[in-house]
């Protein structure tokens, strides 16, 4: 990978942005996009970057900047803080990690707290710890001081920096989906170089995707694009207890992760296998009878339908601050999404 991406996607990893909170993180796309391709948003927070307007077909590239956080929900009197998970969390991920606060006046470190071993009876030292037996603290000395410092309703992320790991691998919290949003606009880049590209291509930083697929949807609605490549990570299955025969043989190394799926499109997932075999990118299979769980599922059912195709990245440790990928698996998906856009043209057929 060029070093000016790596920086960025370093960048973005790095920056805070919990589903329905998304602004920087989205504003660190948007600068970035605005380096090739022409750039806007809408009133969901979703974010745009075209290149080849009113070429044809017209494909989205949707990848979610959203993260999993948390949200303060009360304010005790002895100035602790409540809290509810934003997006699917293990509680016991959660116990004892550092809080990125985002308040008003910007953002407050805080605690996660918890009643410690000394202290419990037996039988709750064999208790899995649930979030309401969790609190946030941070330092207020009561409520009145507390509410000075944030509200309910603020939401924030675990603290936690992205460390280089070896073997070109990286561990950071919001690697889902950050890394998404990253592969469609560095796609979208390498698309912008070449000499002729027949589609209309728009790079999609959806927001929302944690808590329900809600900005592809929008997103796909407002574009009405003839195709569709959703961008997530799976799981790797590498790593001990993680079944190959439920999820297939992923792992870190062996590049993009190919969907074909009952509920997306055929003709878009055998044109990014060709593209990957083409082009000599090392990719794996998944398989899925049912929805896929990302927003491939979102745009495929938008208005009368629109042909979308699925390519992640394996990661381990899936929501938690330390999800692990591969750099390079990273950088070709976003070189197969690219091989095959390469291959469209307004004669190319998604009908099924």
């Amino acid at each position: 990978m060029r070093d000016a991406s790596y920086d960025f996607l370093k960048r973005l990893l790095s920056t805070p942005g919990p589903s329905g909170y998304e602004e920087a993180a989205a504003k660190v796309w948007r600068e970035e996009a605005e380096k090739f391709a022409e750039v806007n948003g809408d009133r969901m927070g979703n974010s745009f970057a075209t290149i080849g307007t009113g070429g044809s077909p017209k494909v989205m590239l949707a990848g979610h900047i959203d993260e999993i956080g948390v949200m303060v929900t009360h304010i005790e009197e002895n100035g602790l803080l409540r809290f509810t998970g934003v997006g699917g969390w293990d509680p016991q991920v959660l116990v004892g990690q550092r809080i990125r606060l985002l308040a008003r006046s910007g953002e407050i470190t805080g605690v996660i707290g918890k009643k410690a071993i000394h202290v419990m009876e037996p039988d709750e030292r064999k208790k899995v710890s649930e979030i309401k037996s969790l609190w946030i603290d941070v330092g207020a000395k009561d409520a009145e001081e507390a509410r000075g410092m944030v509200r309910v309703g603020d939401v924030g992320v675990i603290d936690q920096d992205l460390v280089e790991l070896p073997n070109g691998r990286i561990a950071s919290r919001s690697v889902d989906n950050r890394m998404g949003a990253f592969v469609v606009l560095e796609a979208l880049r390498l698309l912008s170089e070449e000499d002729e590209i027949h589609a209309e291509v728009v790079a999609v930083a959806c927001v929302q995707e944690e808590i329900g697929l809600y900005g592809a949807r929008g997103a796909a609605f407002g574009l009405n694009p003839d195709a569709a490549i959703a961008v997530d990570v799976t799981h790797a299955t590498d790593t001990p207890g993680v079944s190959k025969n439920e999820h297939g043989d992923h792992s870190l190394g062996s590049g993009p992760v190919l969907k074909r799926a009952t509920n997306i499109s055929p003709i878009v997932s055998e044109g990014l296998i060709s593209a990957a075999e083409g082009e000599n990118i090392p990719y794996t299979l998944e398989a899925d009878s049912r929805s896929t769980g990302t927003d491939a599922d979102a745009i495929q059912f938008t208005r009368a339908g629109i042909a979308t195709g699925l390519v992640s990245c394996p990661n381990r440790y899936m929501h938690s601050p330390n999800e692990v990928v591969d750099v390079e698996d990273v950088e070709n998906c976003a070189r197969v999404i690219s091989a095959y856009i390469k291959t469209l043209s307004a004669e190319t057929n998604l009908v099924r």
